[in-house]
């Protein structure tokens, strides 16, 4: 039973674990080569593309949509999506496509003279499933070795650290005050009822 109780917390926490590293926003430092609109497959996948429209979630339906295509300094490719969230989930509430468009197009440069920007985005990139992670800003830095300070997930996780103890500590105290005196209670039930059950056994066949 207790190995059934621990890979059951184990799931539910890398799932959320999953949940928080797809949602939350993340920084990567990147030359820009190409920003181009190009047709791709939704299918299987479309809950990794934001706003499929019905219809487009079906087998081998087709939609447009923005590219970006980068490399980093070690010259590692990253190709991300930019798309529009709207006021859907996750909650960046994203309506300047066509802007983040241009100005990654207007910071296109080229391997001999590079210009670093940072992209935050969220999602993951997998080849397999044909998803990547949607960009939700650009800025240009002087050097790729910038320091990047994730203050807003240092927010949140902090914030869900703290709502996560709490429930906990309101869990512990309710184990504490309800369930266990009803345990207690159950248990001295129990051996009182074996307690009588002795008693009437040695009465009934105790004596010759």
């Amino acid at each position: 039973m207790v190995y059934v109780k621990w890979t059951f917390l184990a799931v539910i926490a890398v799932l959320i674990g999953a949940f928080l590293h797809y949602t939350l926003p993340q920084h990567d430092v990147v030359r820009i080569n190409r920003a181009y609109e190009t047709q791709v497959t939704v299918g299987d996948n479309a809950l990794f593309w934001a706003g499929t429209a019905p219809g487009e979630g079906s087998p081998g339906a087709q939609r447009y949509v923005n590219l970006i295509e980068t490399f980093t300094p070690e010259g590692k490719v990253i190709v991300f999506r930019n798309e529009d969230t709207g006021w859907g989930w996750p909650p960046y509430f994203k309506f300047d496509t066509s802007n983040l468009q241009a100005e990654a197009g207007d910071l296109k440069s080229s391997k001999d003279n590079p210009q670093w920007v940072v992209v935050t985005h969220y999602g993951w990139r997998n080849e397999y499933l044909s998803i990547y992670p949607n960009a939700v800003g650009i800025r240009a830095v002087d050097r790729p070795d910038v320091t990047i300070i994730p203050w807003l997930n240092i927010l949140i996780l902090g914030t869900l650290t703290v709502i996560a103890a709490w429930i906990w500590r309101v869990l512990a105290r309710f184990r504490e005050d309800r369930i266990e005196p009803l345990i207690d209670e159950a248990g001295d039930f129990i051996d009182s009822v074996d307690d009588r059950a002795e008693n009437l056994w040695q009465r009934l066949f105790g004596r010759r």
